[in-house]
Formats: structure tokens, sequence, C-alpha cells
């Protein structure tokens, strides 16, 4: 496969076309944050800077931060094999279990607990930090077929995860890849 570096939307990791490859570590994040602020880009001069941070040089160019994107890749990178410090440890009253799939909500990659050993729902920025050696990712709660094992029962609406009926935002199912207590 050819090496690459994209700039692409950060909403792209949802994507039936992207997300598979995610899953298979055929592409991942590069060196950006995925809150969606990529550094400043000479722009032309006549782009609209009504909203966004923005600048000039000394030459009068212009320079303009993009928001929503990141960079997709498959290069290899130091930070990508980072494994995430975890301090928190598993109580059920701090994350509660989907109605709809077997698997707890973590609202943070911060507050990943340490000690579970089943199936957690992270937001989309766990993929910032995201350490294969760490981590197995399963598959995004988007009504994926190679999900239906984690259904629960019952349940009609498998597109995001439910807590207690109320409709979450959408989630990376992992599960720690080696689980030591």
């Amino acid at each position: 496969m050819k090496k690459f570096l994209i700039i692409g939307n950060v909403n792209a990791v949802s994507y039936k076309e992207v997300f598979p490859l995610i899953k298979d570590n055929k592409i991942w994040n590069g060196v950006t944050l995925f809150c969606g602020k990529m550094p400043y880009f000479k722009v032309d001069k006549d782009t609209d800077v009504s909203t966004g941070n923005h600048y000039y040089d000394e030459q009068g160019n212009l320079y303009k931060q993009v928001n929503s994107v990141c960079w997709f890749t498959n290069l290899g990178h130091k930070r990508r094999h980072e494994e995430i410090i975890l301090y928190k440890k598993y109580n059920e009253e701090e994350y509660p279990k989907y109605d709809n799939y077997d698997a707890i909500e973590v609202s943070k990659v911060c507050d990943i607990p340490m000690d579970y050993e089943g199936i957690m729902g992270v937001p989309i920025t766990f993929l910032d930090k995201y350490c294969p050696e760490q981590f197995e990712v399963l598959g995004i709660t988007e009504n994926a077929d190679y999900l239906k094992p984690l259904y629960v029962d019952g349940c009609e609406k498998y597109d995001r995860p439910y807590i207690n009926g109320k409709r979450m935002y959408s989630r990376i199912l992992i599960k720690f890849k080696k689980y030591d207590n």
C-alpha cells in the first residue's frame, strides 16, 4: 500500500468506507488534535475572515486556521504507540450501561477506567490517543452489522447508543487488548 497523508473532515471517521480501515489499523489519525483545530494555512486574500482565527504576515499574505479537519495517514509516528495513562477505577454509578449495546458509557477519553474488562463506548476523540497495543477497536455505533453480537435484545434502535431512553452521541466501542489488573 502506498504511504499517504491526507487532510480530511473529522466526521470522516464515521463514514462506512473509512471506519473499517481505521478499525483494521490500515489508516489512523496523524499527529494533530482531533478537536478539529489545525495549524494556519495560507489562503486567498479574498477568503472570508468573519469567522475563525486568522492573521496576515509581513508580506500581507493571509493565514487562516482551518476547523473540523484532521490528518489521516498510514505513516507511522511515535505518539500512536504511546499508551494512554489511566487513573480512574470502574464504578456502576459513573459508567452507566447502554440500553441497546452491551457496553458502558465513557464520556471522556481521560476517564477510561483502568480496571474494566468489558466493552466501553468512547468519544471519537479517542482516535487522537488510540494506541493499538493497548486497545482493540470493535466498531462505531452506527448500525454496523459487525456489532450485532453487542446488541441488547428487545431494543429497536442501534443507530447510536441510548442511556435510559436518551440518545447519545456516536461512540467508538473498544476493549483492552491485554487486560492487566
